[in-house]
């Protein structure tokens, strides 16, 4: 099990978030690519959001046709190199790979997708063309991968883009949710502004959208609206101490320590609050930012937990402990943290009960929660006739991604209520299709 010193610089930061995914030299693509058996049904397709030939791209690759082959991949998924290195490969494409039933390691399909995306951004291999100018204007409020791959996808068919955020940087959680050891800020930057120079979208940054003047403007300048605003900030537990020094949500910390790196200084102990795989990625960040004790609590079993398994053994490779059916009850302390009191749990028909005087306290000096992130309802409430779920998520037309609203169309966190990268990647491609339908019928 490892144990990381805390990082005092750069380097020493690098080495304890070492790439999950390394990115691969031109012999291991090309024996790679040659393990591919060209599967007639090829599962792999069926099993990616985007439905990326993959088949073809891999071919393209051995063939020594990469610039082919990029061209295949962001063809379908205009965050191509991201998806290759953050994407879960092994319960998507590779799980489906049919190496699988024959006990044979699944092809690297993310890897190859990293390798021949990142050969053309590095070389900066134009492939992109604008399309014809319609005369219209669109305007998209967040650069998360939603609207950069509206973005993308409107300006091959002739629009004109502006994106709004709220941020000084773009890309969404891939920049600044994604752990640090899954995807470098340098290569998330790279793939952005690859695109950007060669489509011409424009991202006005520092520019929240937050009333109902700003949205009436945006209603008379532009002829269609894209809302790929994700998630906010971390939900509130409406526990007792949860306003104490050192207690923070899971998406706040991941953000400060992509951003910050060897700066932040991580507490001796630390528990972590949730069972997803934000919470896994909080807790291994934890234990590689040199804490001496990590513990991650989720309050149903192992079994329950809705984190990726791979994820899981991840955490706890990094050195951190767990504890299940343990719910915190209350985070304890003067100003600061200094613990947390938890009650023991069951689950009784599919239930969770907590058991009677079965209080224990987990000494702390950090609380981090990974209990989800609060909707962006605010927003959505300024927007007339907008019509949202009783999951505070925006109800859209299955097919073109437009609202009850018919100006406007949304993706990504904000329709699915939080997924993976790859399906906001092909929501905002597919809601750029429908504006165009909408635009042009």
């Amino acid at each position: 099990m490892a144990e990381y010193k805390r990082p005092e610089s750069e380097a020493e930061f690098k080495k304890n978030f070492k790439q999950k995914k390394a990115l691969m030299n031109d012999t291991e693509a090309f024996y790679e690519s040659s393990r591919c058996l060209f599967c007639y049904d090829a599962p792999c397709i069926q099993a990616c959001p985007t439905h990326i030939d993959i088949p073809l791209f891999i071919k393209q690759i051995h063939t020594d046709n990469v610039t082919g082959s990029a061209k295949t991949i962001f063809d379908a998924n205009w965050l191509g190199n991201a998806c290759g290195v953050v994407c879960p490969t092994g319960v998507l494409c590779e799980g489906a790979c049919v190496y699988n039933h024959q006990d044979v390691p699944p092809i690297q399909i993310g890897r190859l997708q990293n390798y021949a995306t990142h050969k053309i951004i590095n070389s900066n291999t134009g492939i992109f063309k604008v399309g014809a100018s319609t005369g219209r204007r669109i305007a998209i409020i967040g650069s998360g991968p939603a609207g950069i791959a509206c973005a993308c996808e409107l300006r091959t068919l002739g629009y004109e883009v502006d994106i709004f955020e709220a941020k000084d940087q773009p890309t969404g959680l891939v920049l600044h949710g994604v752990a640090p050891y899954k995807i470098t800020n340098e290569e998330v930057l790279e793939e952005i502004e690859y695109l950007q120079k060669q489509l011409g979208f424009n991202i006005k940054y520092d520019s929240p959208i937050t009333s109902k003047k700003q949205l009436k403007d945006l209603e008379s300048n532009y002829d269609a609206i894209f809302l790929g605003v994700g998630l906010g900030k971390t939900a509130t537990l409406n526990m007792e101490g949860e306003d104490k020094e050192n207690v923070i949500g899971a998406v706040e910390f991941i953000e400060e320590l992509r951003l910050k790196h060897h700066q932040i200084k991580i507490p001796n102990k630390v528990v972590v609050i949730g069972g997803g795989n934000t919470a896994m990625d909080a807790a291994s960040e934890s234990a590689r930012m040199g804490a001496s004790k990590t513990v991650l609590a989720y309050r149903r079993s192992k079994e329950d937990m809705g984190a990726y398994g791979f994820e899981y053994d991840l955490a706890i490779s990094a050195g951190v402990k767990s504890l299940f059916n343990a719910a915190p009850i209350e985070i304890m302390g003067n100003e600061k943290v200094e613990g947390v009191k938890f009650v023991k749990t069951q689950s009784v028909n599919d239930q969770i009960e907590t058991i009677e005087d079965s209080e224990f306290i987990i000494q702390c000096d950090m609380v981090i929660k990974a209990t989800g992130q609060a909707k962006q309802g605010s927003l959505y409430k300024l927007i007339d006739k907008l019509e949202i779920d009783q999951k505070t998520r925006i109800k859209v037309n299955e097919v073109t991604f437009q609202t009850s609203n018919p100006k406007y169309f949304a993706g990504g966190d904000a329709i699915n209520g939080g997924a993976e990268v790859v399906h906001a990647a092909y929501d905002g491609k597919m809601a750029a299709q429908g504006m165009h339908q909408w635009l042009t019928k």
